[in-house]
């Protein structure tokens, strides 16, 4: 009877030991995904560049919020001062291309099917989509692409307005594809928003597993995929600015407009 005793209780005892061991580690997580998303001061970083990009000087800070950073011009359409966390979806008129289809925002989980739910209710389609986002899923960006693909859109990113990150591969996609002086098409590394607990190995398999998806996809549009170059080399804290010969070299520009 006291063996019995003595069993239950270390097994008592074991099993609380492992639910209190998963709180500790749920934690853990917790305080790492959290703090790993607090921007702390570095005393001895240099200062970053400001202002418009000149080749050889192409890297500024990644700004996910701002629609209006100090490397691009003053838009010619009026926007707002945050991008929204999802795309937005508008007919805007332009000076260059007169209607187009504006692509707004940050990109997330489902926006391709809220673009084709978007396009079925248009009963005029503009030939041009503008293009004005910070980035966001990777893979979401892939399959809004091969909409627009599919659906033989033009692209552009109009003056004073941004494509970055994972936008380009939107752009990439479009069947004719304008880039302006005074607008920003730039790319860093992919990364992705898991725990810092997790095995690296898996993160890493993630990462690289989403590059060659990505670079299929742009040999698939017609893209040079040593673009992916630029991406592979430069921080996801930073972005890379891309110059008109290597817009124009890489074929993800088919036509740089500098005097507007």
């Amino acid at each position: 009877m006291i063996f019995r005793r003595n069993r239950w209780f270390s097994m008592a005892f074991g099993l609380r030991a492992i639910l209190i061991l998963q709180c500790c580690v749920a934690c853990l997580l917790m305080f790492n995904d959290i703090s790993a998303r607090i921007e702390r001061p570095n005393l001895f970083e240099r200062p970053q560049p400001s202002g418009p990009v000149a080749p050889g000087d192409q890297v500024r800070k990644y700004e996910r919020i701002r629609t209006q950073p100090s490397y691009v011009e003053r838009p010619e359409i009026e926007l707002p001062e945050e991008f929204a966390e999802r795309l937005q979806f508008s007919v805007v008129n332009s000076k260059h291309f007169g209607e187009v289809l504006l692509l707004q925002g940050s990109i997330d989980a489902g926006d391709a099917e809220r673009l084709t739910a978007f396009l079925q209710e248009l009963e005029h389609r503009p030939d041009v989509i503008a293009l004005n986002s910070p980035g966001g899923v990777v893979y979401e960006a892939l399959l809004i692409g091969k909409k627009i693909n599919e659906e033989e859109f033009e692209t552009t990113v109009l003056p004073g307005m941004i494509c970055v990150s994972s936008c380009p591969y939107i752009f990439a996609a479009g069947s004719k594809r304008t880039a302006f002086l005074g607008a920003a098409l730039g790319l860093h590394q992919h990364y992705y928003d898991t725990p810092s607990l997790l095995p690296a190995f898996l993160a890493v398999e993630k990462i690289q597993h989403g590059q060659g998806i990505t670079m299929a996809y742009l040999i698939e549009m017609g893209i040079d995929p040593s673009l992916m170059l630029y991406s592979l080399n430069t921080p996801p804290n930073d972005i890379y600015v891309l110059v008109k010969s290597e817009l124009l070299e890489t074929r993800l520009a088919t036509e740089f407009i500098e005097n507007q």
